[in-house]
């Protein structure tokens, strides 16, 4: 059998291109999700994916990345494939672990896979410091306005309601009073 994987980041990217090309590569069943690919914990289509699969059959994607983006997460999936007997084939690159080039090129565009994402957290770190050095970074906006939190239950409405009201855990409720005590201390 041929299976394929397809991935995305976010909820507002579209499978549709990698999907068509993995069945135009002959993929029998294509599984796909939206997730983010620096860790494969937490990827449960990836997780049955690899299940599934038996001596013989083969797991296909359009690039590497989209199945793991750190070299150890790379490697755990290479040896478990080999351990079932299946193989990895990426419609994009030349990567065909059947043979012995096609496991040093995956090798090496796992290297390089890895380096690309450590390159981009630097980038964004110096880019993070310079925004707070001018002034321009506040960090992530707050989710939960905490002002009327605070009002409501200074009003006498229990934590259990504005949670609900509020839309956020009772927990996210009890933080926010209790940083207001301590502000206020």
């Amino acid at each position: 059998m041929i299976y394929g994987y397809a991935r995305v980041s976010t909820t507002e990217q579209d499978l549709t291109v990698q999907i068509e090309k993995l069945k135009a590569a002959g993929c029998h069943t294509v599984r796909s999700e939206k997730v983010s690919g620096s860790s494969t914990k937490g990827r449960a289509e990836l997780a049955t994916l690899l299940e599934s699969l038996r001596d013989g059959d083969t797991l296909v994607v359009t690039r590497l990345d989209r199945l793991a983006r750190s070299l150890a997460d790379l490697m755990v999936l290479a040896e478990s494939l080999q351990i079932k007997g299946a193989t990895l084939k990426c419609t994009e690159q030349q990567v065909d672990t059947s043979d012995a080039a096609g496991r040093a090129f995956f090798q090496m565009l796992g290297v390089f896979a890895e380096f690309e994402t450590e390159l981009r957290r630097e980038r964004q770190a110096e880019g993070i410091a310079k925004a707070k050095a001018e002034g321009r970074y506040k960090g992530r906006p707050r989710a939960l306005d905490h002002e009327t939190v605070r009002k409501l239950y200074a009003n006498g409405v229990s934590a259990i309601t504005i949670a609900k009201q509020m839309g956020c855990s009772r927990s996210a409720v009890y933080k926010v009073i209790e940083i207001g005590k301590r502000s206020s201390q």
